[in-house]
């Protein structure tokens, strides 16, 4: 098992930043690969940013490239979102997720994750 546990979110304002955390704990050494993924109110969840733990390669959804860098500490067991230039449609709760799955790469849907963290709300004021 592997436990997630989000935070950084709040409320900016139209072109602030935030920095989003998703600290791992549990079998982490079984994680292949992070993702960040956000549900927007009424609005399915969608796939925002990828990374491996290994080497750090980085996998983003088109929109947001750009504004949004997903890092990691393997010290720390710690992915980081660094949200940029933040517009009010980003408004959302963003979730993380960790797959062991090599096979899923660049892991941009729901199905490759094995495991989810509790989310954290985003919200951003015109």
């Amino acid at each position: 098992q592997v436990q997630l546990v989000e935070s950084g979110g709040g409320l900016v304002q139209a072109g602030g930043s935030l920095r989003l955390s998703c600290a791992a704990s549990g079998r982490t050494f079984s994680s292949y690969a992070m993702g960040w993924f956000r549900q927007a109110p009424g609005k399915e969840r969608e796939f925002v940013a990828a990374i491996t733990w290994l080497a750090g390669v980085t996998y983003y959804q088109e929109y947001i490239k750009g504004r949004f860098t997903c890092s990691r500490d393997n010290a720390k067991n710690t992915v980081y979102l660094q949200l940029n230039s933040l517009k009010p449609e980003d408004t959302a709760v963003y979730y993380c997720a960790a797959t062991s799955r090599r096979s899923t790469w660049p892991a941009s849907e729901d199905s490759d994750y094995d495991y989810w963290g509790q989310g954290t709300q985003v919200t951003i004021s015109s």
